[in-house]
Parts: structure tokens; sequence; C-alpha cells
């Protein structure tokens, strides 16, 4: 199933996208795709209606991020051993887990709002996790059964606040708008290897970042077992699981986003996202 949220920004309505791509509403069915709707026994019951007989929604809607009420942000950092080298540092003997603030989260086609003071906008294309059922200490070989499913997320990052302004890499993670997230909610049954999805992103059109999920350092299963040894998971946590080559930062000479520019990345299977960077607010 792909599961999205569809309405203005705070009036998101849940949905599905039913066999002919059509979006469908499922006021009548859930209150929202949160981590109330995404465990296994409700995915039951939205995987047995009849799509067909529900409202029809619009193309046209903006299309919200595909997860309310996110408890958590995580991000796993240099998980790429080609970012990593191309970022100038080693692959971590240990993943590297940091946090996005949850209002980063917007939807998936939402401007990018360039911070106040900004010099270094850049742009990661990511496959992230939901979490669908509670956990901690999970054994590897059961962390397929503690996720909902797969979305797309783009790693918006400031590079000077994250690297030059002292402390953790959150400053230059957590700005609002610098978490688009979806459109969709894949649920896990669709998607049969997360690592084997292509990745692209494109700025203005040209190619940036054009990789594969099958050369993540730290794979998904690895990830959440290991995620769950520091932290709880609950039900509609998400982690972002890093990025292949291709960031302005790596670029010679490092090359960032600027007003104007349109950014557009997409996961097999798991749907495209496109935004434009905006002024400060």
């Amino acid at each position: 199933m792909k599961l999205l949220r569809v309405g203005a920004a705070g009036q998101e309505r849940p949905a599905i996208i039913d066999p002919d791509g059509k979006i469908r509403d499922l006021s009548s069915h859930i209150s929202d795709v949160d981590g109330n709707s995404i465990g296994d026994d409700s995915l039951a019951t939205l995987r047995a209606l009849d799509l067909s007989s529900l409202p029809e929604i619009s193309a046209s809607e903006r299309i919200g991020p595909c997860v309310n009420r996110v408890g958590k942000f995580i991000c796993i950092g240099l998980n790429y051993s080609d970012h990593a080298e191309e970022s100038g540092l080693e692959v971590p003997p240990e993943p590297v887990i940091f946090f996005k603030a949850t209002s980063a989260i917007c939807g998936p086609n939402d401007n990018i709002e360039t911070p106040r003071d900004s010099s270094a906008l850049d742009w990661e294309v990511e496959l992230a996790i939901v979490i669908g059922k509670d956990g901690k200490y999970i054994d590897e070989a059961d962390a397929s059964d503690h996720i909902a499913g797969y979305c797309v997320v783009n790693d918006v990052s400031e590079r000077d606040f994250q690297i030059k302004r002292s402390g953790q890499w959150v400053k230059g993670k957590s700005a609002d708008t610098f978490g688009p997230t979806g459109p969709w909610l894949v649920t896990r049954d669709e998607v049969s290897d997360p690592q084997d999805l292509a990745m692209t992103l494109e700025v203005n059109g040209e190619s940036r970042q054009s990789g594969s999920t099958s050369t993540m350092v730290y794979q998904v299963p690895f990830l959440v077992s290991y995620v769950s040894r520091f932290m709880s998971l609950q039900a509609g946590d998400i982690i972002s699981t890093g990025t292949p080559p291709g960031v302005g930062m790596g670029m010679s000479p490092p090359t960032y986003l600027t007003e104007g520019d349109v950014v557009t990345l997409e996961i097999a299977g798991l749907g495209k996202q496109r935004q434009v960077v905006v002024a400060p607010t």
C-alpha cells in the first residue's frame, strides 16, 4: 500500500493510492497516518478495503508529510562509503546517530526556506524507515516486524551551521522545511528489497546524486536493531538512513543551493519530491 496525507498544512487527511493511481480518502477508516494506524493489524484492515468505494481526492491537492506526529526523527550519518570519502571522512566503525527536529518535517513538494545567515544550503536524498511497532533491544532478525514501511526524505542541511558553528550536527539539520518527507509511506510488503533501490537527485534539471541503497554500509535490519540499543523505538518514528555521493559539499568547488533553485529527487518505487528554494521568512 501507498499511504499519504493530503490537504493544507495542518489540515491533512489520510489517503491511499488505489491500483489505478487515484488518491482515495481514508478518513472514514482512520483519523490520520500516524503511529496509531500503521501497525500490522491496522494495515491489514486497510489492505482489505474496497478502494474503489472510497471518495476520490483531486490529484491537484497538496501532499503533506506522509506520517504525522513523528516522535523521533533519527538520522544516520556517513552511511555510504563513497559519500564519506567525498566528505573527507572515514566510514565510522559504528553508525553515527544524530537527530533532526521534528519541526523540520514538511511535505515532499513544499518550498525549502533558506535560513537567515545561510551560505551553504545542501541536499541529501535518503531512504527512510518508518517504525510501525514499538520495541527496544530489537534483534536484527526481528527488525522487519517493527517496520511499517519506507519513504523518501530530503535531509536538507546547512553545512556551515552543521560544521562551523560548534556542537552537534543538529544545528545544520533542523531548520523549518529541512525534512521533506514522502510523498507516500510504502508498506514493507511492497518493498521486496530495501537494499536494492535506485536513488537520484537533480538541481535545476542537472544530475547531482545517482546511487543505490545497495551501497549502504550499515543496512536496514542492522540499523533498526542498532538504534534500539540506545533508545526505544515507537510507532511513527522515522530513521533516515544516509545519502549516496553527490552532495554540494563534496563538489569542487563546493556548490550550494540558492533562492530559485529547484530540487527534484526520487527513490525507485517510493515516489518523487520537488522543492523550490525560497528566501528566509
